[in-house]
């Protein structure tokens, strides 16, 4: 390995000759730790390291590395709720990365540009794993699978694989061109695909258990949660979850002259947005929570997206914060408005928080329809044997459904959050389970790792610079189908890549070599074993700690010298 020193030699009795290591009770070491976008992310994605390929001018390598982990990246940078972004260490500087803006433009690019995943074919002799349900969980969960040398084969109900994307998420987040795209790229892999087959009724449970070496049940939660006021329902009642597949799949749906809906997160804003579009004059959201703010404390604020909020306010939906709805108003069986009244989540004697009405707070709001959006839940028909007669699946921490050796569970089945970078997290999760599994190994889940505190860093080597302005379509211009985000070009995705402060990771920047008072790093041309290309010369470190306090990255930490 080729080295290099500041010095580049010294004369016999010269400082070299006092080897300062002996005065050392600290010592440095290189540790390669967690970015906090990569900590808080649902699918396991290390943006670091895909946002430094993209600061070196390489794109493909970029997805690549993104892929490794999420193959459905032109989706999730449209939908995901993106925590890696509140969890930026940017933040705390000016502002976060538009960490989902770059992954959605990588996403594009491959379904552009056609990239190769790169995955060879399973071996003939592969063991053969089934998985229900071809949604982002059950996509995920076969394409690990394939990358495990498996040989998934994936079933679904539909006659198109998407699940919940092609139902439930409108084309003005999420245009069909790009989700096909992304979705028949993924499964121009040695991926076997089966629509149009139904758990139940087409194969069974113990057909499968029969036929596989394994199985991974992804069904998603796509049946609306039952919802009345005081065990009254409006005749006409239309479900969130079921306007919406009405609206995804023909462009149709309910347009009174107003409505309400109830609920806030983003199946609620969703639902609002399409009857906007449908024709609606007034329409109405109604949330126990706050819409995002100042102040707003975490547990208090609407689940949709902030982004999402705004725009449907621009569009002329009003939403009512810190409300309920106490009582329907019906003539006769229609409903002409709905008594609603402030709630707030206050502690209860018994120290548990709980959402309480306070009474004389009653108003009326006058609607011709209420839409309950308050959430899905499984739908358990087939799943019956595994229930033990409640309505979710017993997991423990690999996934695997408790009391079966090879049933696993992925994406919202599993009782995740119910986002779409979560379904994909739980899909690698439980592919990799099933790996381990089938090579006779206890399957066990990567332990989380910490990501690096702001205060780690030193961002005084760090220029300010001002997070891209994401363009967005004027409201004028918004249709029924029109996408409302509108991306990013390759000039403002290089120049948001060029912001990452590579928390954690070493950049090369030479701090550590330059400022060493005893030359005791060493450079290399090569990357070390460590991923640096630096290495510590103990003989002659002192433990000064001054290596550590100049590293931009937070790379660099202080040991005891035992």
């Amino acid at each position: 390995m080729t080295i290099y020193t500041r010095g580049g030699y010294a004369l016999p009795g010269s400082s070299l000759a006092f080897k300062t290591g002996t005065w050392r009770v600290q010592k440095p070491r290189h540790v390669h730790a967690a970015a906090p976008c990569h900590a808080v992310c649902p699918a396991g994605e290390d943006a670091q390291a895909w946002l430094a390929k993209v600061d070196e001018g390489d794109a493909q390598a970029a997805w690549r590395t993104l892929v490794s982990v999420n193959p459905l990246p032109a989706v999730t940078g449209r939908v995901c709720p993106h925590p890696c972004e509140s969890a930026c260490n940017r933040g705390d500087m000016d502002a976060p990365i538009a960490i989902h803006a770059v992954e959605r433009y990588l996403g594009d690019e491959a379904i552009r540009n056609g990239w190769d995943f790169g995955l060879a074919p399973p071996p003939a002799d592969a063991r053969q794993v089934a998985v229900i349900g071809a949604g982002p969980g059950g996509l995920t969960a076969a394409y690990h699978l394939l990358k495990r040398g498996l040989r998934p084969v994936l079933f679904d109900k539909n006659p198109t694989a998407g699940g919940t994307l092609l139902t439930a998420i409108p084309s003005y987040r999420l245009p069909r061109d790009v989700l096909n795209a992304e979705v028949e790229h993924l499964l121009s892999l040695p991926i076997e695909y089966r629509p149009r087959t139904i758990l139940g009724r087409e194969v069974s449970l113990d057909e499968l258990r029969q036929q596989y070496a394994a199985i991974i049940l992804a069904p998603g939660q796509q049946k609306p949660r039952p919802w009345s006021v005081d065990g009254v329902t409006p005749k006409d009642l239309h479900e969130g979850l079921t306007l919406l597949e009405g609206w995804n799949g023909h462009q149709s749906a309910p347009a009174p002259y107003s409505a309400a809906v109830v609920g806030a997160g983003n199946t609620a804003i969703d639902v609002a947005r399409v009857l906007k579009r449908a024709g609606v004059t007034e329409v109405h959201v109604i949330s126990h929570k706050a819409k995002p703010g100042p102040g707003v404390p975490e547990d208090d604020v609407m689940p949709a997206l902030a982004r999402e909020i705004t725009q449907a306010e621009e569009e002329g939906i009003r939403i009512h914060e810190h409300r309920g709805v106490r009582r329907l108003l019906l003539r006769g069986e229609r409903v002409v408005g709905v008594e609603m009244v402030h709630m707030k989540k206050l502690r209860r004697a018994n120290g548990r928080l709980a959402r309480v009405a306070f009474d004389g707070t009653e108003t009326v709001l006058h609607v011709d329809q209420v839409i309950p959006a308050v959430g899905q839940v499984l739908d358990t028909r087939g799943f019956e044997g595994l229930l033990g007669g409640q309505g979710w699946f017993d997991l423990d921490d690999v996934m695997r459904v408790a009391g079966q050796r090879n049933v696993f569970v992925a994406g919202d089945a599993g009782g995740n959050a119910g986002t779409v970078t979560a379904a994909v997290g739980q899909g690698r999760v439980a592919a990799a389970a099933v790996a381990q599994l089938l090579r006779g190994e206890d399957p066990v889940i990567e332990a989380p790792r910490l990501g690096v505190p702001y205060a780690q860093l030193n961002v005084h080597y760090h220029e300010p610079a001002p997070r891209v302005v994401e363009r967005v379509l004027p409201v004028a211009e918004r249709g029924e189908c029109d996408e409302v985000d509108l991306g990013l070009d390759r000039h403002e995705v290089e120049a948001e890549s060029r912001r990452c402060l590579s928390c954690g990771n070493c950049m090369a920047c030479d701090n550590c070599w330059t400022l060493c008072p005893d030359s005791a790093v060493l450079k290399t041309q090569e990357i070390a074993s460590d991923g640096s290309h630096y290495v510590f010369d103990y003989d002659y470190c002192k433990g000064c700690g001054l290596c550590a306090a100049e590293c931009p990255c937070g790379y660099i930490e202080m040991i005891e010298d035992l």
